[in-house]
């Protein structure tokens, strides 16, 4: 997986990118959802980066676009067989990431003081 070339990369890239989690997550708990209420349910998204990230994620198999002749339009979105498939590994890392936050958290603090006070001796030094 580690060579540049590796197939699973694409895979990994798809998963790593920032909105990917949160939407499968949000599908899971909504089950079918609009786009109105997925935007919603991951919240501080923009339009424009949700629409993206759905293109993405019914490109690679993971959801599937529902749209509708209604008037007004309307488009809904679920998840396929394949992205439920991701679910496991998912609520494996949102578990990991709940039970250590404190602790990331704690050496975010402890980085920022070194680097407040690496930055008041090099300013007392010159």
């Amino acid at each position: 997986m580690l060579a540049p070339d590796c197939p699973s990369r694409v895979v990994f890239e798809r998963i790593g990118e920032r909105w990917t989690m949160f939407v499968l997550l949000a599908l899971e708990r909504g089950g079918t959802l609009r786009f109105g209420e997925l935007r919603e349910r991951v919240g501080r998204v923009t339009p424009k980066v949700l629409t993206e990230t759905l293109r993405a994620l019914e490109a690679d198999g993971l959801i599937v676009r529902r749209a509708f002749r209604d008037s007004p339009p309307r488009v809904e979105y679920s998840l396929t067989e394949l992205g439920t498939s991701l679910l496991d590994p998912i609520r494996a890392m949102r578990e990991w990431a709940e039970a250590h936050v404190p602790e990331v958290l704690a050496a975010r603090d402890r980085a920022a003081d070194a680097e407040r006070q690496s930055h008041r001796v090099s300013t007392i030094r010159t």
